[in-house]
């Protein structure tokens, strides 16, 4: 495959990619950008493997086809309510690639710096690449392999620990060990300085104790951040592969990895923003701070929680004009989307007006219950925001919550400290009812307490959400 070739692939992918961003704003427009993203990466694909200066083609096709096989295997095993954490374990492998691809340049350029300048005309492909940079440009490729191997590693670690949060296996809570920020301040001003070492001719060892010390950065930064912060994380550490991602194809000399890494760091960057300002927290606190940080003792909670059965529910939707469904992380954990969608179609058909309302961290990964409600085919125009549907609760007839907790806390609002002090939410106890579907009576991911379900006009409908709704159904007129 020519250059001319190549470079034609790679700005028709870098387009395809951009269009993919754009439509996947958009719920209707999100399938046909999916499509978009695969065929610019397919054609990304087949241009670095098939384009000049590629070698071993035989096994470069063999790992495609085992990566291939083993991707197919986790995209049909992991459940819907398992996308957040397999994210964040994918984030894993992008930065763990940045290490060993910066660790590889390394090992080239040292060789190549080692050979005679007539063994070195004769170099081809990354290696001729390297025989060919002055001495300024040797100095930025190390920059280049220092960056993308220090993020690379803070991601990989990182995400692991995500991941691990997500999954339950390990501690939601936020934890740090003696000396807190200091550790990682600590850690990366000697990595500052090993960077200075690597560029006076350190070698490989300043590279090797960077990435180990990055290692924690990564570690101790995520554990140090609470469970409730999660959907936040996640989208942060899709910014930290990308500019990982962006830093190596800088030290590759590959246009479209810059592009594509660029497109990425950029985009979960401004993600992770505008969810901090969904939740009313600054990006800074979030990731250096962690989740739940008071200024003293929180308000005791009076009363006590008062349950329903499913002929209760069932005849208060049936005097109803007006319904609000708040779904979260419960929905999602009792695949109970279909019975929702189920019964938003009864209850419509009964003449009703029937609207979602989803806050912009419900779920544990960025639009988590938009997926939800649109796999269960919900129409998209009765999915509103929560600043669209905020205003509307107090003449609203009927909120059903289904296992939502921290975004529906009214101690957001009414306690100065609670860990959530400030964060919009949702504000469905000024509704005339509130159902709330829910297990137990436990708290939710974050751990904090609920007062929403302590109020006069609320009702706990415990049970498996999905089993409760299929119950519920036959009941609704």
């Amino acid at each position: 495959m020519s250059v001319g070739i190549v470079s034609a692939a790679y700005i028709s992918a870098a387009i395809l990619f951009i269009l993919s961003l754009g439509g996947l704003s958009n719920q209707e427009s999100a399938k046909r950008a999916v499509w978009y993203g695969i065929v610019g990466m397919a054609l990304a694909v087949a241009a670095t493997v098939l384009g000049p200066g590629s070698g071993k083609l035989w096994l470069v096709l063999l790992m495609f086809i085992a990566a291939a096989a083993i991707g197919w295997q986790v995209a049909t095993r992991v459940q819907m309510t398992e996308m957040p954490q397999l994210v964040a374990a994918l984030h894993s492998f992008v930065g763990i690639a940045a290490v060993f691809i910066g660790f590889n340049a390394h090992l080239e350029l040292v060789a190549v710096q080692a050979m005679d300048e007539a063994s070195r005309a004769a170099l081809t492909g990354f290696a001729g690449v390297l025989a060919h940079k002055t001495g300024a440009e040797v100095a930025i490729l190390k920059v280049e392999i220092f960056l993308g191997v220090f993020i690379g590693a803070v991601t990989f670690t990182g995400s692991i620990i995500a991941f691990g949060k997500l999954a339950g296996k390990v501690d939601g809570k936020a934890t740090k060990l003696p000396g807190g920020h200091m550790l990682n301040a600590a850690a990366a001003a000697i990595s500052f300085g090993l960077l200075l070492i690597y560029l006076a001719g350190g070698g490989m060892w300043a590279l090797i104790v960077m990435t180990l010390l990055a290692f924690f950065i990564g570690y101790h930064l995520i554990m140090g951040i609470g469970g409730a912060d999660m959907p936040v994380v996640v989208s942060m550490l899709n910014s930290y592969s990308g500019w990982a991602a962006s830093a190596i194809g800088f030290t590759l000399g590959n246009d479209l990895l810059i592009v594509t890494g660029a497109l990425v760091g950029s985009s979960g960057a401004i993600l992770s923003y505008i969810m901090c300002k969904a939740m009313n927290r600054s990006f800074i606190s979030v990731i250096l701070g962690g989740f739940g940080n008071t200024t003293g003792p929180a308000q005791e909670i009076e009363g006590e929680q008062i349950a329903i059965d499913t002929d209760g529910v069932a005849a208060s939707l049936n005097e109803a004009d007006s319904v609000i469904i708040v779904p979260g992380y419960g929905m999602a954990v009792a695949q109970a989307q279909q019975a929702v969608a189920e019964l938003t179609k009864k209850l419509r058909a009964a003449g009703k007006e029937v609207r979602f309302a989803i806050h912009p961290v419900a779920g544990r990964l960025p639009g988590h219950m938009n997926v939800l409600l649109a796999e269960a085919k919900v129409p998209y125009d009765i999915v509103l925001e929560m600043d669209e549907i905020n205003e509307d609760f107090p003449s609203t007839d009927v909120v059903i919550v289904i296992g939502s907790n921290d975004i529906v806390n009214p101690a957001a609002q009414e306690d100065p400290n609670s860990p959530i002090a400030g964060m919009p939410v949702l504000e469905v106890w000024k509704a005339k009812q509130v159902f709330v579907s829910k297990r137990g009576q436990g708290t939710g991911y974050s751990g904090i307490e609920n007062p929403l379900f302590y109020k006069e006009n609320t009702r706990m409908f415990y049970g498996d959400a999905k089993a409760s709704l299929d119950k519920l159904l036959p009941h609704i007129a």
